[in-house]
């Protein structure tokens, strides 16, 4: 079928289409009723069906014969370490690793906090909670303790699993402090603390909280899977919110599982048995997506990867993983790109190992410039494929779907719709815009499978940012047009969340961060734009007693705030002590006209300006 004949079919009728690519999963129960609507109204997907993730990712392909087939690579230059499991193997770890959990009270529907840095318990601990029908959140190792402690509060987690360091480069970054000091700040307290103790650094033990993780792993019983129904949540995932407040987007088991599946062959254009690497992390939802459920539930060898694409132990990184392990997709975000290309411009690097088994590379995350893209084709003379997604739909909305019929590459496009997201560009009053007309990129509900259907613990959160923008439709939050082909060009947020690094990060929530500085009096933080990681924040900080301060030292003071209260991740390094931020007569600071002043793009000076002298101020100090 052409990927036209496909699209067309999955707008047409939905519940024919996702219920012919459900047949391919092995559910203890089908769905009685493809779709249907909740008590508040929401779309969902197989509700009333029942499966078990983990029994579709790892049991499955053990009771068909495939066990000994290679599922997790596990490569980790910072530690100088590799490990192998079979499907098998894998199984068996993660069915021992759901009964140490099982043995301290984890049943299904609990919550399990995963704050674990890029090892394979990290993987297997996910399993395990799929397992047994608990809900997992990870949390992205870098995050400081405020972070870590919003996220138990609203999660409420029965356990949290754990590590005593992360490895970054060339530095050990000790956990067991940071998730202490994130315990003591939250008002939700874990039951239990599992940590496994690395050999690069000790974490000392709280006793009668704190549990050695070799130890409970000795003391446990291999556990089976639990059917769940369809509608029940398999992970939470925070995402920035505009508020400061991070989102807890909710992941259903049932369609999650259908649209990994369609997306491994559909997209990625990939058969079970073959090696697929995702270089990402766990604690973002590419990791989630494309190094776990993805390609195991496909029947995939997927590789997890603790390390950079550059300096460990160079720029050659990447290559020699391809190359040493046969992957023959690789998907990562763009700035990991850049960061190789500023390197190793010529790609001398790559020519040192056998690329033959590489047949596409996949960029997601961030846009992906046009130089960025060039340079991989010339280079590597594989498709490279950009495509846009958010954790919000847990895969692509729109990509050159590889695996049903490749399309032509448009460099600055993340090519067509994916089947199953009717997306219309709006204007403002919520009418239909035509080719090349610029305006808000939104979805027709329902959404297809795997897409949040709430945010934890606020449906009426999940409502107000989502759904009631454009009545009968999703807002993705992002801006853009259709060319006249079709192709869909991504111009970027249209709120505060900006992207560093193809990590979402709210600039509303650093602000809230710097105002807590005494001698800030009021501030607005922006995202430029930057060569490497596609954004960077920058603040523009207004004192409240200029008289006698020394700006260099409150900015290192800002920069160190933002580090302890949101963390490294965050990246925020670089701040303007101004007079005054320019304003509307409303009172509205001008961050777009900002941004572009810092870019050196084009802007107009808005008519409500209160005062344009405040422009005329920070364009002399830029």
């Amino acid at each position: 079928m052409s990927y036209k004949e496909e699209y067309q079919a999955s707008i047409d009728n939905p519940e024919e289409f996702w219920a012919d690519k459900a047949r391919q999963l092995d559910w203890y129960k089908p769905a009685s009723r493809v779709l249907s609507t909740d008590e508040h109204g929401i779309y969902r997907w197989f509700a009333d069906g029942e499966l078990n993730t983990c029994h579709l990712a790892l049991d499955y392909h053990v009771d068909n014969g495939r066990g000994d087939q290679l599922a997790l690579i596990y490569d980790s230059p910072v530690t100088a370490t590799q490990q192998k499991f079979t499907y098998l193997e894998l199984r068996d770890e993660v069915a021992r690793c759901a009964g140490m959990l099982k043995n301290y009270g984890v049943e299904k529907g609990d919550r399990v906090v995963i704050y674990l840095p890029m090892i394979p318990q990290a993987l297997i601990s996910m399993l395990a909670c799929a397992r047994l029908g608990a809900v997992h959140s990870v949390v992205f190792g870098g995050f400081a303790p405020p972070e870590l402690a919003v996220r138990l509060d609203d999660a409420t987690p029965k356990v949290l699993l754990t590590a005593s360091c992360g490895i970054e480069i060339n530095r050990v970054i000790e956990y067991k402090p940071i998730v202490d000091s994130a315990i003591e700040m939250a008002q939700h307290k874990p039951d239990t603390c599992i940590l496994l103790q690395r050999p690069q650094a000790r974490a000392e033990m709280m006793d009668g909280r704190d549990v050695d993780w070799q130890q409970a792993l000795d003391a446990a019983e291999p556990a089976e899977c639990v059917p769940v129904k369809g509608s029940d949540p398999l992970y939470i995932l925070y995402t920035s919110g505009t508020t400061g407040k991070p989102k807890g987007v909710v992941r259903e088991n049932g369609g999650h599982a259908v649209a990994m599946k369609y997306s491994m062959s559909a997209i990625y254009d990939i058969e079970p048995g073959e090696v697929y690497w995702a270089a990402s992390d766990v604690g973002w939802v590419v990791g989630h997506s494309y190094i776990v459920y993805g390609p195991l539930i496909h029947g995939c060898t997927t590789v997890l990867y603790e390390g950079k694409p550059i300096m460990t132990p160079d720029a050659g990184a990447f290559w020699r993983v391809i190359s040493e392990h046969g992957v023959k997709a690789l998907f990562t975000a763009p700035t990991a790109f850049r960061a190789i290309k500023k390197e190793d411009p010529e790609a001398k690097l790559a020519k040192q190992y056998d690329l033959s088994c590489l047949k596409t590379i996949f960029a997601a995350g961030e846009r992906l410039d046009p130089p960025t893209y060039e340079w991989l084709a010339q280079t590597y003379q594989v498709p490279v494929l950009d495509h846009w997604w958010q954790t919000e739909t847990g895969w692509a909305i729109a990509a050159n779907m590889h695996g049903l019929e490749p399309m032509p590459v448009k460099s600055g496009s993340s090519t067509v719709p994916v089947p199953g997201f009717n997306v219309e560009i709006l204007d403002e009053e919520g009418k239909q815009l035509g080719p090349n007309e610029q305006g808000f990129i939104a979805v027709k509900l329902p959404l297809p499978p795997s897409c949040l259907t709430t945010i934890w613990g606020d449906v009426e959160r999940f409502k107000e940012n989502y759904l009631q923008t454009y009545p009968g439709y999703f807002t993705t939050g992002d801006g853009g047009y259709f060319d006249e082909d079709g192709y869909l060009f991504i111009m970027g947020r249209v709120d505060d969340v900006i992207n560093v690094a193809g990590h979402r990060l709210s600039t509303g929530e650093m602000e809230e961060v710097v105002g807590k500085h005494p001698m800030v009096a009021e501030c607005a933080v922006i995202g430029r734009s930057d060569e490497l990681k596609g954004q960077m924040p920058m603040g523009f900080v207004v004192l409240k007693n200029a008289e006698g301060a020394q700006p260099e030292t409150i900015v290192d003071e800002l920069v160190q705030l933002v580090r302890k209260d949101i963390g490294a991740v965050a990246a925020f390094k670089e701040a303007i002590v101004v007079g005054r931020l320019p304003k509307t007569r409303s009172g509205k600071i001008l961050r777009k006209t900002l941004r572009a002043m810092v870019d050196g793009d084009e802007y107009v000076v808005p008519s409500t300006i209160e005062d344009p002298a405040a422009l005329d101020e920070i364009k002399a100090l830029l």
